[in-house]
């Protein structure tokens, strides 16, 4: 995954709420698969094995975060564990063919979860974040991005 993509996930991060928060799992989940799928074309292992690894963890975070009180949960989780299973395979027979079935798999997955984050409006996890105003700024193929609200100093004062 590269720097920006990780620099637009953390920045989604701090505005989202529960149901966007499922939905930016998705979306890194969805950047390791194709990072994988990249590696394997590139024939470096190593890559192709960490970016499934990575992978991995997401959908195992995606089955820890269920909440079984929900009838629907049992079928997520076996859909996961199913994804789980095609990226193990993957690995396995050092192959990207399975990590192109788990991402047509998940693709319904994601498109309900973006369905229903559509209609939430619950209020953002985070509080106090600061807020990020980007736009073109006196310089012709360039953006800038500014910091605003919260004051310089983030951290603990001792």
């Amino acid at each position: 995954m590269t720097q920006e993509k990780k620099q637009e996930l953390t920045r989604r991060l701090t505005y989202c709420n529960r149901g966007e928060m499922v939905v930016i799992m998705y979306d890194i989940l969805f950047a390791y698969l194709d990072d994988g799928i990249q590696a394997k074309e590139e024939q470096d292992y190593q890559s192709f094995k960490y970016a499934v690894n990575r992978a991995e963890q997401v959908v195992n975070r995606l089955m820890q975060d269920l909440n079984f009180e929900y009838e629907i949960s049992g079928s997520l989780y076996a859909e996961y564990q199913f994804v789980n299973k095609l990226l193990s395979m993957a690995v396995y027979k050092n192959s990207s063919q399975n990590l192109e079935d788990a991402k047509r798999v998940l693709k319904n997955l994601y498109d309900a979860f973006k369905e229903v984050a559509r209609q939430d409006t619950s209020e953002p996890l985070m509080r106090h974040t600061q807020q990020v105003v980007a736009g073109m700024t006196y310089q012709r193929g360039s953006l800038t991005e500014t910091l605003q609200g919260s004051e310089s100093s983030r951290g603990f004062l001792a």
